[in-house]
């Protein structure tokens, strides 16, 4: 129903009641009903039918109503994540190219390709402008979309691992999506590419097992490497990943641990259902 009909409903009820009664009432209740207990009638039997259908048009109206403001409060927030992306790809993004340019011709000007510090200088700037890339497609994409395509979207990105960094992936999936509300399925995604992302960059290995299974009260998800683990030489670099990972499980009200078993790392999310 739309809220024009609606509205003009909302005008006309009480007139179509009045009108069916005073026409019931001559016609076929008149000599049943005297005048003084028919005029009684009238406003009672008024009230009482624009009542009952005015509480639920209201209903309808304020429903109506909540859903425009939802859906321009969604409008505005794609609007400024588009005008973020825009600006960290127009502003940090294009620094940092330029910013890599002038690095690798410095590098080659003062014969530094050989140097380990140069390396690393070089492999900092890089993963930073990944980090930059990655934010800007993230802002692009509807964070809670109910178009959400959980098995197309997790294939995608397993796919993307095996060919652009040549990691063997291990996807050993045990957990229903019925499981799992869209939110949680954007969230668990998110946290996972995060928890991945992490071992390409800083695990040094070229193996990577993805798991999940339902628990008696919940459900567990597990990314493992047999990579270098968090050293202490290697605890900054992971630190940002993993304040993202806190945050977002927090978030949840899931649970995140990180530790160390025999030779594997693994990044543990769990949820506790009541």
């Amino acid at each position: 129903m739309s809220y024009k009909q609606i509205k003009w409903l909302i005008l006309i009820l009480p007139t179509i009641t009045i009108g069916v009664w005073e026409y019931s009432r001559h016609a076929f209740l008149l000599p049943y009903l005297s005048m003084e207990v028919g005029n009684f009638l009238s406003p009672v039997i008024v009230f009482t039918v624009t009542i009952i259908f005015l509480l639920r048009l209201f209903s309808l109206l304020e429903k109506m109503q909540e859903e425009l403001r939802r859906e321009r409060a969604k409008k505005a927030a794609l609007l400024e994540r588009e005008k973020l992306a825009r600006e960290l790809h127009d502003g940090i993004a294009q620094s940092l190219f330029l910013l890599s340019v002038k690095v690798n011709k410095f590098g080659r000007q003062y014969d530094l390709e050989s140097k380990e510090d140069f390396q690393k200088m070089k492999q900092t700037i890089q993963h930073v402008h990944e980090d930059i890339r990655q934010s800007i497609t993230n802002l692009k994409e509807i964070p809670d979309s109910e178009e959400f395509k959980w098995r197309n979207t997790i294939s995608r990105y397993l796919a993307e691992l095996q060919t652009n960094y040549q990691m063997n992936v291990d996807f050993q999936w045990h957990l229903s999506e019925e499981r799992l509300t869209t939110k949680e399925k954007v969230e668990l995604f998110a946290c996972i590419k995060e928890a991945t992302i992490n071992v390409v960059k800083h695990a040094k290995t070229d193996k990577i097992w993805i798991l999940a299974r339902e628990t008696s009260s919940g459900w567990l998800c597990e990314v493992r490497d047999e990579g270098i683990g968090f050293a202490k030489e290697t605890t900054k670099a992971h630190g940002f990943g993993l304040q993202i990972l806190q945050s977002r499980a927090a978030e949840m009200n899931w649970v995140l641990t990180v530790q160390k078993e025999q030779q594997q790392t693994i990044v543990r999310i769990q949820k506790e259902e009541a």
